[in-house]
């Protein structure tokens, strides 16, 4: 039996974390003898991107190395669609996978279909039902869905999202997402815990295209004056490299005491500091589905949420960025112990620590090499 050849192509930090268990699983010494498995990254997030790799021991065939200052949405997709192609055509694989809802996923996979290429697209079927929240990434995932063969949908909210959108129900297999196995291997790697201690250190991390701008200033002030409300409170910001959120925050925070200003952490001392954290505020989805590992609250600071599971637990609140609704929220999680313990303790419902076993598997049976799909994972809603 032919032997497929496997193309993952991914550029950007969370899209490296997501993938990592993915690649790994498949290089295993049990599933070389199915798969031939090639890694090429766009690196339009140089410096993230490699230290991802680097931590996960992912070796890189091909590297396109497109990044360049304040990128923007356009100038990626131009570069890959170029430079990507020759690649593409030299490898010529049976099936390129690609990840999430960056631009480089979307304009690898489109890239794919030109060369009638199948496409896998993990972390299939998130949506907000806006295209402009948030911005590009829910265009670059609609966009997705219907140019996969094989949409792994994370939980069965993603999946109904897909059905909805008239994607066929056999393209769809739900897998849980891989950012849980990801975490759990290096919670375990470097023994990071939870913190016991009763310190109020809370973590805020804000880099989206939509919070760029008042919205960014107005989350700043607000911590501002949180600092002024609860001297003993402690906020933790990684700085994203992007000069749109970088000056801003510099610009409102650098100098207050309570507010600790960080470069870009790496995935294990981003982890470190989700542990140690009371609260979280964040625009990330990433963070969302890492924080109830570790039984911390978060307070999503975006109008619109396609982790939809995160709100119907109650492990997350939608606050938007407005000055008012930030002080209201996070002073009632500081000042109510009764609901800020309504917020923890509660199952991860992004995932068990299995999917990429799943997504492997699978692949496995739509190659021809068992009878049966694997189970899919059931704890989403």
């Amino acid at each position: 039996m032919k032997i497929p050849k496997i193309l993952f192509a991914f550029g950007t930090r969370p899209e490296a974390i997501k993938l990592a268990p993915v690649i790994q699983e498949m290089r295993k010494k049990d599933n070389k003898k199915f798969f031939k498995s090639y890694v090429c990254i766009t690196a339009q997030h140089r410096e993230m991107l490699d230290e991802v790799l680097k931590l996960f021991e992912i070796q890189v065939d091909y590297d396109l190395n497109i990044m360049e200052y304040n990128q923007t949405p356009r100038v990626v997709t131009e570069k890959i669609l170029k430079i990507f192609y020759p690649y593409l055509k030299k490898i010529n694989p049976d099936l390129v996978i690609v990840q999430g809802d960056t631009t480089s996923a979307f304009a690898c996979a489109l890239l794919a279909f030109y060369e009638k290429i199948e496409v896998a697209h993990i972390e299939a079927g998130l949506r907000t039902e806006d295209k402009y929240q948030p911005y590009p990434e829910e265009m670059n995932r609609r966009l997705l869905s219907p140019l996969a063969d094989l949409n792994f949908a994370p939980t069965k909210i993603a999946k109904e999202n897909l059905l909805k959108e008239n994607v066929d129900k056999e393209r769809i297999f739900v897998t849980g997402n891989t950012i849980v196995d990801a975490l759990l291997k290096i919670k375990k790697k470097f023994k990071i815990k939870k913190n016991t201690k009763k310190e109020k250190n809370i973590l805020v991390t804000i880099h989206r295209r939509e919070n760029w701008g008042k919205p960014l200033e107005e989350v700043c002030e607000a911590l501002k004056k949180l600092t002024e409300i609860y001297p003993f409170v402690k906020f933790h910001i990684p700085v994203h490299l992007n000069p749109n959120v970088k000056e801003v925050i510099y610009n409102k925070l650098k100098n207050i005491p309570q507010v600790n200003l960080l470069p870009p952490l790496p995935y294990f001392e981003l982890l470190k500091l989700i542990g140690k954290s009371f609260l979280i505020l964040t625009d990330s989805g990433g963070i969302c589905e890492e924080a109830p590992s570790f039984d911390v609250p978060v307070l999503i600071l975006r109008n619109k949420t396609e982790r939809k599971e995160a709100i119907i637990k109650g492990l997350a609140k939608l606050v938007g960025t407005s000055y008012e609704n930030i002080i209201k929220n996070v002073s009632e999680l500081i000042n109510n112990p009764e609901k800020y313990k309504q917020m923890i303790k509660k199952i991860n419902p992004f995932g068990d620590g299995k999917a990429a076993k799943r997504i492997v598997e699978y692949l496995k049976f739509y190659y021809g090499f068992r009878n049966k799909k694997p189970k899919p994972f059931n704890n989403g809603n």
